[in-house]
């Protein structure tokens, strides 16, 4: 649920904030006050894309942020994404600037693509123009599936690995497909590279060592001086060395202990360090005698390590991805050395393949024909009661002639809303007042397998009034029980349904023009309802009038 939006230094708003309910949240006011503004801050600090012109005339940048309560599954999502989680209160927050925009979740930085993602679990913004996509038969399939719920899922999960698997034969199948001679070519690099490889007969680890050995042969000379000098300072020979120096120190200690027991653990910690130097020296003089090589023993280092660098350039990182590259090339040239009986298999595999495709896309048919006669007769009702005169809703399945990603079907939505006219394609006659009451017939119905919490629609009591206005806000109300409903609307209608109702208005001032929203007292409440009503003046009729719409909107939720 959305708990609260606030915005500062947007188009015409200086800094507002508003606390949304559960239930149906109406919002009203004048046209041109910022109706639209509110709700385009919500779609913006989920990600819609943001323009300079947004912010307001002279602010550095525009602010929005939204609080929510989290489910179980919003929370997950965050978890997955490695933000934090700890409590049921979600804040997304977007700072638009001139050149660029900053999005925090939970007050931690993120790409916008995750604020997207993030919005998908929390809201579900329907705008004036959104019910064109009852007009897009391609997604017709897509709004029955998520009708039919329950088994379906898994069938199509199961139809989605088995097409990927299909999809891939088919293109090992076009790729090796050779004609002789580019068979012939093919083999003929192959055989070279794996040939290559291993003629060098390389070993794992081999690269490190032989990089470690050319680089102490290289810099040998050095290393000898270095260890030359330490050997004669840690030593004996040289007469001052420290091995001679703490030699004699432990004579003098020891003759010492004769005097005083105490200096036991002084001479043990000097023998200690005498031994020390003793091994170190011995260790500096065996490496020494190791260290000597010839420009023979360089000059092999040296052309192996380039043999081994040059396959590593042309085939791999490392020795383990040539060696692998030489194994793949072994596999290539018994596919290509065997063509036809390779192909064969896959052919088999491939037929093996669409009998799968088959009964898994026969499984989807049968589950989407029992869907649609559930679909078909929900819609019939849910759009019975937004007021239409006559109404026949059929859902036409028929089959494709080939696998598709989502199996063999196609579903396109026909309605007849005149009595003696046959049912056509929603796009055939649907005008843009009926799409809006289908859309949200639809929502109606589909409202029990959406785990958004929130809906809001911008406008949906375009192009209706009336009877069918009072239809599409009790439907709204019907929404309203389940799910927190946010709705901008001109029509009193709609807004005697609400739970909570907010103003917006716009205000003048010397140097600039603000909006502002604010939630209505009851009695402030029944005065909109009245102006949006038409009147000229507030009287006590008209009151009265508003008094009484609102009374037969709360006896219809009470029904």
């Amino acid at each position: 649920m959305l708990v609260s939006l606030h915005v500062r230094n947007l188009a015409l708003i200086e800094e507002t904030e508003v606390f949304f309910q559960p239930g149906l949240n109406i919002l009203t006011g004048e046209t041109g006050a910022g109706k639209s503004v509110i709700l385009g801050s919500v779609a913006l600090a989920l990600g819609a894309k943001a323009d300079r012109d947004m912010i307001r005339t002279g602010a550095e940048y525009a602010l929005i942020e939204l609080t929510f309560e989290g489910s179980e599954e919003v929370r997950e999502a965050l978890r997955r994404m490695d933000l934090p989680a700890e409590d049921n209160q979600i804040i997304l927050q977007r700072r638009v600037m001139p050149n660029r925009s900053i999005c925090r979740i939970n007050g931690e930085t993120v790409p916008i693509r995750q604020m997207r993602e993030l919005a998908g679990l929390l809201i579900d913004i329907h705008g004036q123009h959104d019910s064109q996509i009852l007009l897009q038969t391609k997604r017709h399939l897509e709004i029955l599936d998520a009708y039919a719920e329950k088994e379906l899922p898994r069938v199509k999960e199961a139809y989605a690995a088995c097409w990927r698997e299909h999809s891939v034969i088919l293109q090992e199948i076009a790729e090796n497909e050779l004609d002789e001679q580019t068979r012939k070519r093919e083999i003929s690099l192959a055989e070279f590279e794996r040939d290559e490889i291993e003629e060098a007969n390389l070993q794992a680890g081999e690269d490190e060592q032989l990089e470690r050995d050319y680089r102490r042969m290289v810099n040998g000379r050095k290393i000898a001086e270095t260890l030359n000098l330490v050997h004669g300072l840690t030593g004996e020979e040289e007469g001052n060395g420290a091995g001679e120096l703490t030699g004699r120190a432990l004579r003098e200690l020891s003759q010492a202990l004769s005097c005083d027991d105490g200096l036991g653990q002084l001479v043990q910690l000097l023998a200690d360090v005498d031994g020390l130097l003793n091994d170190f020296n011995r260790a500096v003089s065996e490496y020494l005698s190791d260290l000597e090589f010839d420009e023979e023993q360089l000059s092999e280092t040296e052309n192996r390590l380039n043999t081994v660098n040059h396959l590593k350039d042309k085939y791999g990182s490392t020795i383990e991805e040539v060696l692998a590259y030489a194994e793949q090339k072994n596999q290539e040239l018994d596919r290509l050395l065997h063509q036809e009986e390779w192909l064969e298999q896959k052919r088999r595999e491939l037929s093996e393949n669409e009998k799968m495709l088959a009964q898994l896309a026969q499984s989807l048919t049968a589950l989407r024909t029992k869907a649609a006669q559930g679909f078909q007769k929900d819609m019939e009702s849910a759009l019975q009661d937004m007021n239409f005169l006559h109404v026949e809703f059929q859902v036409s399945l028929t089959q494709k002639d080939s696998f598709g990603a989502e199996g063999k079907d196609e579903v396109v939505f026909l309605i007849s809303t005149n009595p003696g006219e046959p049912v056509k394609p929603l796009a055939a006659i649907a005008s843009g007042g009926e799409l809006s009451r289908i859309m949200l017939a639809l929502k109606t119905i589909t409202a029990k397998q959406e785990k958004i919490g929130t809906f809001i629609f911008d406008e949906i009591d375009a192009g209706i009034s009336g009877k069918t206005a009072w239809k599409v806000s009790e439907k709204l109300g019907i929404l309203g029980r389940t799910h927190q409903i946010i709705c901008i609307t001109h029509l009193p209608q709609i807004a005697a349904m609400a739970d909570h109702h907010f103003y917006i208005e716009k205000n003048a001032t010397d140097h600039s023009t603000a909006t502002t929203i604010t939630e209505l007292s009851e009695a402030d409440s029944l005065k909109e309802l009245a102006r949006l009503s038409g009147a000229a003046q507030l009287t006590e009729s008209v009151l009265a009038n508003a008094k009484e719409m609102k009374d037969l909107a709360e006896k219809k939720k009470q029904n």
